[in-house]
């Protein structure tokens, strides 16, 4: 395809409310797409952390009736909706992931070998995004809510980039930035990203290019343990789309 491995990692805001008009689709799924170079992007979107939910797909779907894109999902439940899944993915400009149980994703995915799939159209050039648990499975792994409200460490995410991954970092009614925080400072998560909600961090190959943000005021952040042995975070000064 000639275009370098990239991933767009997100969280929040990927989706516009029904009353947005005239603009149906988010600046950050505006700039996902915008990362493939083509005018007349494939996209598929992959909702398998909320489970295949139907509405999910078709609201993703109506995103883009206005469009010259061609946009397909992916199914795994109860069985694939794809033949060949992986020529069907190797096909696409764009692989979107959608949030909810990045646990679930992550199991359902290697029972499938989706993960080796995933891997091979990222380095094919497909560029691969998504948001929350479409986030952190890119990474090592991150804080969730998959197992409880606690905000469990999951450590064993598909690692295509070697950091950690916090999401929905200024969220106020979870202590999101807290344990974030507490995993990278005891060791159990490496250094790595955090993003306020709204705000999506643009990896070529596994190098941190840039962060964006639709949101005034919403940052990214560089999160790991100084000499001292203190967690120290670092806003990145993300770049505000319009």
């Amino acid at each position: 395809m000639g275009r370098p491995p990239q991933i767009f990692a997100a969280s929040g805001l990927l989706r516009l409310p029904p009353d947005a008009a005239p603009r149906k689709r988010s600046l950050l799924m505006e700039h996902a797409v915008s990362l493939t170079g083509v005018r007349r992007a494939r996209i598929c979107y992959v909702p398998t952390a909320v489970g295949d939910d139907p509405a999910a797909i078709a609201a993703f779907g109506q995103a883009f009736d206005d469009t010259a894109h061609t946009v397909t999902h992916l199914r795994l439940f109860p069985q694939p909706n794809h033949a060949d899944v992986r020529a069907h993915l190797l096909a696409q400009d764009l692989i979107w992931v959608g949030g909810g149980s990045v646990v679930n994703l992550l199991a359902v995915w290697r029972a499938h070998r989706l993960d080796a799939v995933m891997r091979e159209a990222w380095e094919a050039g497909v560029v691969l995004g998504g948001g929350s648990a479409g986030s952190i499975c890119w990474h090592v792994g991150g804080s969730t809510d998959s197992f409880s409200d606690d905000l469990d460490p999951v450590t064993d995410a598909l690692a295509f980039l070697p950091y950690s991954n916090g999401v929905h970092h200024d969220l106020p009614d979870q202590p999101r930035r807290a344990r974030f925080h507490e995993y990278v400072g005891s060791g159990l998560l490496p250094a790595g990203y955090a993003t306020d909600d709204g705000t999506g961090l643009h990896y070529v190959g596994t190098a941190l290019a840039e962060a964006v943000t639709s949101t005034e005021g919403a940052d990214a952040y560089r999160v790991e343990v100084d000499a001292t042995g203190v967690v120290s975070e670092r806003p990145l000064g993300a770049r505000l789309l319009s």
